[in-house]
């Protein structure tokens, strides 16, 4: 089978600038532009296959559909992940997820929760995040959110290129100014932001919070997640796993001319964040960019890349 290259959709956002076009060469529709969701199903924002010819222009919620033979056995209803480009010119919302049970009642049936996971793919000198926060019970978070105690809550950690993050739901987030990154999530699009820096959109109007459903969903007290990184060095090239959860694995396959990544009978979402090359794979040849999405498919026992380049990869679990 063919690999699937996908378009992305682009979203605009009071945080966002121009780093998706000026670094990745995407075709951005402002210089606002927050989010590219590369790799989408989800009916907020679906991505189109620009190849193979046999299937050029049709949504990935279709492809899914209609073709389960390219992702193989044992799958959800819906497109079950979502990989994201974001550029942060500005600080994000202090934000939380639900898990799927609280997204499903409160929601929507069908609306999953939302893990996630961030690789920085660049970041200003001194950037910086959230990650966590500092209470101890739930009624000293009530008490740090009601009365904006936001310096002693929010937890910030600082962040550089290559750095990863794991981000499950229930955990109180942020990314911050100068950060751009790749995320892997489910395929989820809700939000409970918990704080905006009391930001006024275009209209004038400061962007709803949801305090109560922050309240509900975020895990108390913050605990990292423990992250135990694999790396397997071939050569001059390197593969690196950075997590493997309940919803999803993700990789880093860094090409120093050359690199074989043995694949396990499931299919495969890909991403370039640096560099360039090929990549070779059930007989075929491709030629590789920066940004370039794609999907292997089930029954690939192989990819083999050519180049200077690193690859972002994941597959559901």
């Amino acid at each position: 089978m063919d690999l699937i290259f996908l378009k992305p959709v682009f979203k605009e956002k009071i945080w966002g600038g121009n780093k998706l076009k000026e670094e990745f060469n995407l075709d951005t529709p402002s210089n606002k532009t927050g989010e590219a969701w590369i790799i989408s199903a989800h009916r907020n924002g679906v991505s189109q296959v620009i190849s193979p010819k046999e299937f050029e222009g049709m949504g990935l919620d279709e492809l899914y559909g209609d073709h389960r033979e390219i992702f193989g056995e044992n799958l959800d209803d819906t497109f079950p992940l979502l990989v994201k480009l974001l550029d942060a010119s500005d600080n994000l919302s202090v934000q939380v997820h639900p898990d799927d049970e609280y997204a499903s009642i409160h929601e929507g049936e069908g609306e999953r929760g939302k893990t996630e996971c961030w690789y920085i793919v660049s970041a200003d000198e001194g950037a910086e995040i959230v990650y966590g926060h500092n209470a101890k019970t739930k009624e000293e978070f009530i008490e740090s959110v009601e009365e904006g105690k936001w310096n002693n809550l929010l937890r910030r950690v600082k962040v550089k290129k290559g750095d990863f993050f794991d981000v499950p739901y229930g955990t109180v987030h942020a990314i911050g100014k100068g950060i751009v990154i790749l995320e892997t999530q489910q395929s989820s699009d809700t939000t409970y932001r918990v704080y905006d820096y009391d930001r006024k959109d275009k209209e004038g109007n400061k962007r709803q919070l949801h305090i109560e459903d922050s309240i509900n969903v975020s895990k108390i007290p913050h605990i990292d997640p423990k992250l135990n990184i694999e790396e397997t060095v071939l050569g001059n090239s390197k593969i690196v796993k950075y997590l493997s959860n309940e919803f999803f694995s993700v990789y880093k396959y860094i090409s120093k001319d050359k690199l074989r990544v043995e694949l396990e009978n499931t299919y495969y979402l890909m991403t370039v964040v640096e560099g360039c090359g090929k990549v070779s794979a059930n007989g075929k040849k491709y030629d590789l960019k920066l940004a370039d999405s794609f999907i292997v498919p089930s029954g690939t026992e192989k990819v083999e890349f050519e180049g200077n380049m690193e690859i972002i990869a994941s597959r559901a679990e």
